[in-house]
């Protein structure tokens, strides 16, 4: 087994439930905005939104779109499907989803045990495309931020995951080498081919068991499998 030294977690969807996090977030606003004015329920609305939300998303990592139209345009096409045609609604509703979403602080089962033992052996980092200012939130709410010795977000390195300079930046910064090095992660895409290309050993975890063909290090499918082997 090799020795690692520093282990970096991507944050939503691997500690942090962004989904769970996430549902919360829109039930709470779809009722506060009365939105069953124009969609039929709540799945009704997310079932037109998140298509919008994934595509936007894969394009802002391809540095397509900016932060703004993606954080807007994911709410305002959706309404604007329903006749709801109100592009200053829809940025105020995204201003108030990312100011109530860094509030929530559902984890992964057994996160907090998990890091608890792996601190004390290990150093940990934060590694994660998201915005600046909600991951920062998220972390301080949920309890995670004790655990890490460094935050690495794309936002403030100027290139996103999986882009090699991502992981250059935060290896040389943390002072670690890349054979003392583990990443953890759930996107096959940023996490998994990104650490590859830059020589990092991988963690995928796969929580919802998704088929691939991938050579990679080490696969989980629950947090405190980590355990069983670092």
């Amino acid at each position: 087994m090799k020795k690692y030294k520093h282990l970096f977690f991507d944050l939503d969807h691997t500690l942090w439930d962004f989904e769970a996090n996430s549902e919360a977030t829109l039930r709470e606003m779809f009722e506060s905005y009365n939105l069953s004015r124009f969609f039929a329920d709540y799945e009704d609305f997310h079932a037109k939104y998140e298509p919008h939300n994934l595509h936007l998303w894969a394009q802002y990592r391809k540095n397509r779109v900016t932060k703004k139209v993606l954080n807007v345009q994911r709410f305002y096409l959706p309404f604007a499907e329903v006749g709801f045609d109100d592009f200053s609604i829809a940025q105020k509703f995204a201003k108030d989803y990312l100011d109530i979403s860094g509030t929530k602080t559902i984890l992964f089962p057994n996160t907090i045990e998990v890091l608890r033992q792996l601190q004390e052996r290990y150093q940990l980092h934060i590694i994660t495309n998201g915005f600046k200012e909600v991951q920062n939130q998220k972390l301080q709410n949920s309890g995670l931020r004790p655990f890490f010795t460094n935050i690495y977000i794309s936002e403030l390195i100027g290139v996103q995951k999986p882009h090699a300079y991502f992981f250059d930046y935060a290896i040389k910064s943390s002072h670690a080498s890349r054979k003392e090095s583990l990443v953890i992660g759930d996107s096959l895409e940023a996490d998994i081919k990104g650490a590859k290309k830059a020589g990092i050993d991988q963690v995928f975890f796969n929580s919802k068991k998704q088929s691939h063909d991938e050579d990679i290090t080490f696969v989980i499918n629950e947090l405190r499998e980590l355990l069983e082997f670092l």
